[in-house]
């Protein structure tokens, strides 16, 4: 057999595969469920630390918005999390081994210990009652919130995929930044005008940290960065990059002053930050289907590993 790219000059020699087929298997993941997934856990995750944070401020129509949206956040990713695995009776399963080294095991035993912990903080909330309870759940749901918002960029790094794999460093940045845009908004558009200071400055902080990530992330990447640049991940990306700015914007200056403004920026970093996962998602599925993305870095791995250093 021969290679797909041995009959082309040397000059413009394509890294490829014999017959241009994928080198890995993309993931048979669906886009709607997982790329759903990731981008719930992160509302979810980040948004409970928000709530804490309003709590202890006395912030409480917005602590107790927040609390509401992430147990619904965690229900609906929990409930694309079964629909993509087919059957209800496979989450269970992946209960009975607990494996550190593994991040699906972790993730299932955090969806397990933070669930409940976000049930009881919004439930007590809403309620008013068992008020001791209800600051044990919203702490602890504050201190499983940035694992569940960020563990799932380990999830996909921790794959052959490219354009995941290897970003492993950055992709967790990224995912927090996202989270935290998407915790802020729902913040803004959930909450009273006179208790959203603090997300305000959250939405302009994790617009400027998603920007760098995102950065980081192609830097990283190389060549391979051209899947976020392309396609439909180019797209949404773009689509991300702008509405996120945009709500960022909005919020910093004219979130204090209308509701209609402060609602409209939430919302834009809610899409945003969900732009950014869907857009991740497609880069990874591209960067596998296209086979220059798995044989170019090795390559170049290869050449700077035997070229002497000058």
């Amino acid at each position: 057999m021969t290679s797909d790219t041995s009959s082309t000059p040397a000059s413009v020699t394509r890294p490829g595969s014999y017959y241009g087929r994928p080198v890995v298997k993309a993931p048979s993941w669906a886009a709607r469920d997982i790329a759903g997934y990731f981008f719930l856990g992160g509302l979810a995750g980040a948004g409970s630390v928000l709530a804490a944070g309003s709590h202890l401020t006395g912030r409480v129509t917005t602590a107790t918005a927040l609390k509401v949206s992430s147990l619904s956040a965690v229900t609906l990713s929990a409930a694309a999390l079964v629909h993509d695995l087919g059957r209800p009776s496979r989450f269970p399963y992946m209960l009975r081994v607990f494996k550190p080294t593994s991040p699906m095991s972790m993730g299932s035993w955090l969806l397990s210990a933070y669930g409940p912990a976000a049930g009881a903080a919004a439930l007590t909330a809403v309620t008013g009652r068992l008020p001791r309870t209800g600051v044990a759940a919203t702490a602890a749901a504050a201190l499983l919130g940035p694992v569940l918002a960020t563990y799932t960029a380990v999830l996909a790094a921790d794959t052959a995929v490219p354009a995941w794999h290897g970003a492993h460093r950055e992709l967790p940045y990224l995912f927090a930044a996202s989270a935290t845009a998407a915790a802020s908004g729902m913040a803004l558009a959930a909450g009273p005008l006179h208790e959203n200071a603090p997300a305000r400055c959250a939405a302009v902080l994790a617009a400027l940290a998603d920007g760098a990530a995102l950065r980081a992330v192609e830097r990283r990447l190389g060549t391979v960065a051209v899947t976020y640049q392309e396609g439909r991940a180019g797209t949404l990306m773009r689509a991300a990059r702008v509405l996120t700015a945009a709500g960022a914007v909005g919020a910093g200056l004219s979130g204090h002053r209308s509701r209609t403004a402060a609602a409209g920026a939430g919302l834009a970093l809610l899409a945003g930050s969900a732009c950014t996962r869907f857009g991740v998602f497609a880069a990874g599925i591209a960067s596998a289907e296209d086979p220059a993305h798995t044989v170019g870095p090795q390559r170049e791995a290869v050449e700077r590993r035997t070229t002497p250093s000058q």
